[in-house]
């Protein structure tokens, strides 16, 4: 039988250390919380239900609930009230040993989660169609930077199917696309629009015109055009079709200042970024020609991989292109 101590209670029968379970064990009903287990320590160390109370930021009927719950858990009595304070059945001083181990795990694992947080914060993988990358990224890094000093980011840049792989293959955090369709698997956040531009050299007989070009006879003029895969070509092409059969490109180059130097060069007709085109309508290298019958506006997304939530340094960076970050040209805010 169990000695009693001089006090008259019963000493708790010699109780093996519980062993722990395999890890692809289900825990059983009676496993009680963390912070339950938080309390129950606190009252063990001032003696004082009242004082664990103060500590844990509750009233003194919260904590006594809670103790209460935790008994009622475990099937087991913990703590004995009395006018001097709380003590520790000896029941509970055996589970005040084994909970400690359970908290000070659980501490260790909430420790070792931050530090795999932070890291992944300070390093922000981002893919971008070449127009986003070339005339917003910037922008938005610096206003990133005033966040988030500590983050450093590794920018991709290449068309919007490319940009749509990586983010898919996980190969980037996050990615920006232009484009009409929204690629499969991805879940995105409209961030901006933008507007395309139908451009010439100043010598080119579009350029004197007095009256908008047709939508019929931009669709059947050989472009000078992006790669497959583009976002600006893939939103020219789903509207020019519209509007009859479609002319092959005249030319394809794979990045728009290539383009705008052919275009500049008079090689021939180009539809680009508003973003991109400004510097040279500004000052005359290029001259836009009005369009009549269609609108070429598009839509700028942030996206990233389905059933994954924005937490954040890539919660901050979609805000900040949802702003439009600190730069003189923003990007129309979808807002």
């Amino acid at each position: 039988m169990p000695a009693l101590h001089p006090d008259g209670h019963r000493e708790a029968e010699e109780v093996p250390a519980p062993q722990l379970r395999p890890p692809f064990a289900r825990l059983s009903s009676r496993v009680p919380e963390i912070g339950a287990l938080e309390l129950f320590l606190s009252v063990a160390r001032f003696g004082s239900l009242g004082q664990a109370a103060r500590e844990h930021g509750i009233s003194q009927p919260a904590a006594g609930s809670r103790i209460r719950n935790l008994e009622r858990v475990l099937g087991l009595a913990l703590i004995e009230r009395s006018a001097a304070g709380s003590r520790l059945t000896p029941e509970g001083a055996m589970v005040e040993q084994w909970a400690r181990e359970v908290v000070r795990a659980a501490a260790g694992l909430d420790a070792a989660a931050a530090a795999l947080r932070a890291q992944h914060e300070r390093r922000l993988r981002i893919a971008a169609s070449m127009t986003v990358a070339e005339y917003l990224i910037p922008g938005w890094l610096t206003e990133l930077h005033a966040r988030r000093p500590r983050a450093t980011v590794a920018l991709q840049v290449t068309n919007s199917t490319e940009v749509a792989r990586l983010v898919a293959s996980d190969a980037a955090d996050i990615g920006f696309i232009e484009g009409p369709e929204m690629p499969e698997g991805l879940q995105c956040q409209v961030v901006g629009h933008d507007r395309l531009r139908l451009v010439v050299a100043p010598g080119h007989p579009w350029a004197r015109r007095r009256h908008p070009v047709g939508a019929a006879d931009v669709a059947t003029t050989a472009l000078v055009a992006r790669e497959p895969g583009s976002g600006t070509r893939e939103t020219v092409e789903a509207v020019l079709a519209e509007h009859g059969p479609l002319a092959g490109p005249l030319v394809e180059l794979s990045s728009t200042t290539a383009i705008k130097a052919a275009v500049e060069a008079g090689v021939g007709p180009a539809i680009l970024s508003s973003l991109a085109v400004a510097a040279e309508l500004a000052d005359g290298r290029l001259v836009g020609v009005e369009m009549a019958g269609m609108e070429l506006n598009r839509v700028l997304r942030a996206v990233w991989p389905a059933g994954r939530r924005l937490t954040g340094v890539l919660r901050d960076v979609v805000a900040v292109a949802r702003s439009g970050g600190r730069q003189p040209g923003r990007v129309q805010s979808s807002a």
